[in-house]
């Protein structure tokens, strides 16, 4: 099975668990990447464009590739789309490029299966959920919004979805230790090596780092998957490239419990299961 993506950080997080998940169960697969992190749709097309109209020089992909090189380069079975995370809640970012995007792949190839990653709603301890945001909105609401965007774009171009972001919201619901907040102030009176709490969710790493002037500073990832994340995503991918159960995946990262990562495969399985079962008359839990 051969994979590419074109999107961003969010499918960047497959270079963790899902050859080693694959390799587990005897799925041969081979994965690249073509993304950008934050990349948007629109985005992707004005860097295709430029590659179309730039002469021979321009490349912009990866290895200094254009991307029609790389789809050229192999039968590719599977090529992927998303949106950028911060544009996913927002209809009018996905259309005309996520056509453009689609005709652009068909023509360059054919053969290849063009598939859509439905992505996640990020951390609740965003700073978007928080009162007076400027997104104004909740977790909840970008999930919803995400979903239904996404289900639109496939039901116009006749694409299946990979429901990653339906099984990160699963593992919220379905947990016994759900993440939750803490106090908008927090970080700003933690000191070195404390960390804010962060147990519950498969999104968000906090983490302290030296900044330019030397002096340690307090990260906080809320968008990203996690490594616990990482796995269901793998778990997800497997199951819907490969049409394997993700139970009867054996492999489990060092640093992630056995029950958890039961948990994860479980969650997967049941993501994959009700995406496929109502199709496009799926709707938004």
């Amino acid at each position: 099975m051969r994979i590419l993506t074109i999107g961003n950080s969010f499918t960047d997080s497959l270079a963790v668990c899902f050859p080693p998940a694959a390799a587990s169960v005897g799925a041969d697969l081979h994965l690249e990447f073509a993304d950008f992190g934050g990349c948007e749709m629109a985005r992707h097309w004005s860097y295709i464009q430029a590659e179309e109209h730039g002469g021979p020089d321009c490349r912009i992909y990866r290895g200094r590739s254009k991307l029609r090189d790389i789809l050229a380069n192999g039968a590719w079975d599977i090529v992927t789309i998303q949106q950028a995370s911060h544009d996913s809640w927002r209809p009018e970012t996905f259309e005309p490029y996520a056509g453009f995007l689609i005709s652009y792949l068909r023509r360059h190839a054919p053969q290849a299966e063009i598939v859509i990653q439905q992505t996640w709603a990020y951390r609740a301890d965003h700073p978007q959920f928080q009162n007076g945001s400027e997104w104004g909105i909740t977790q909840e609401e970008m999930y919803r919004r995400l979903t239904e965007n996404y289900l639109a774009l496939s039901e116009r171009r006749k694409l299946r979805i990979i429901p990653a972001g339906y099984a990160v919201q699963l593992s919220r619901t379905e947990t016994d230790s759900p993440f939750v907040p803490y106090p908008a102030d927090l970080p700003e009176k933690l000191r070195w090596p404390d960390l804010p709490p962060q147990a519950g969710d498969v999104v968000g790493r906090c983490y302290w780092r030296k900044n330019r002037d030397g002096e340690l500073e307090l990260v906080r990832d809320l968008i990203h998957l996690n490594l616990r994340g990482q796995y269901l995503q793998a778990c997800v991918w497997l199951g819907f490239a490969f049409g394997i159960d993700p139970e009867t995946v054996r492999y489990v990262p060092e640093e992630l419990d056995n029950r958890d990562a039961a948990f994860l495969r479980r969650i997967a399985g049941k993501a994959l299961s009700t995406f496929s079962a109502h199709g496009a008359g799926f709707r938004v839990p």
